[in-house]
């Protein structure tokens, strides 16, 4: 089984990701487009914030006040490699979280790297930050996406109707959860083959 690390970004792996964006294969996996035809990216601008101060970089990834409250991560494999990126756009009001991965070297597609970042990030969310719900926002036409998650758990709460544009067109979405009592019946002894690497202080 695949296992992967999730660590603090650093600028190198910023930079990375700002490159993968490039891709337009890679960037409709992540967050898709804006409607004006760009890769959208949550929480920061990857180029924009690739020779940012020390002050705008601790803002986007040391600020446990910012609202949305987002904990980003990089994804490494077990033998160190940089191959993505992981976010939580955590509500704590609520008790849940969005999660939203990034598996950006597409020679590691289907290995099973997504799956691994997700457990990892669903440790994360249910038995570090002790939330009660994990969701993701799915589009339609990522079914490989929609199938990861189903095979994981995640059940579908709901259709958001036309919410993604693609290649043209609008597309609906499936709104996927997994609640904790779901996540413990699961995985009962945890999500042990996976190493997760986090700086408590930033949580």
């Amino acid at each position: 089984m695949a296992q992967v690390e999730l660590r603090q970004v650093t600028r190198e792996d910023v930079g990375r990701i700002a490159e993968w964006l490039k891709d337009p294969e890679v960037a409709d996996t992540w967050f898709g487009r804006y409607t004006y035809g760009d890769a959208a990216h949550l929480g920061y601008e990857p180029e924009q914030l690739l020779n940012a101060t020390d002050d705008e970089w601790n803002a986007v990834f040391h600020d446990p006040h910012h609202t949305p409250h987002r904990d980003i991560f990089s994804i490494y494999t077990a033998d160190s490699e940089h191959i993505g990126e992981g976010q939580l756009s955590i509500d704590e009001s609520l008790g849940d979280a969005q999660i939203s991965i990034l598996i950006g070297r597409k020679d590691k597609w289907h290995s099973g790297f997504g799956t691994a970042a997700v457990l990892a990030m669903l440790e994360h969310v249910f038995e570090h930050l002790q939330l009660h719900r994990a969701w993701v926002d799915v589009p339609e036409y990522n079914m490989v996406a929609r199938n990861m998650f189903t095979s994981i758990g995640f059940q579908h709460e709901g259709t958001l109707r036309q919410s993604r544009p693609h290649e043209g067109a609008r597309h609906n979405s499936a709104i996927m959860g997994m609640l904790v009592n779901e996540y413990e019946r699961h995985y009962p002894e945890g999500v042990t083959s996976h190493v997760v690497e986090w700086d408590k202080q930033q949580v």
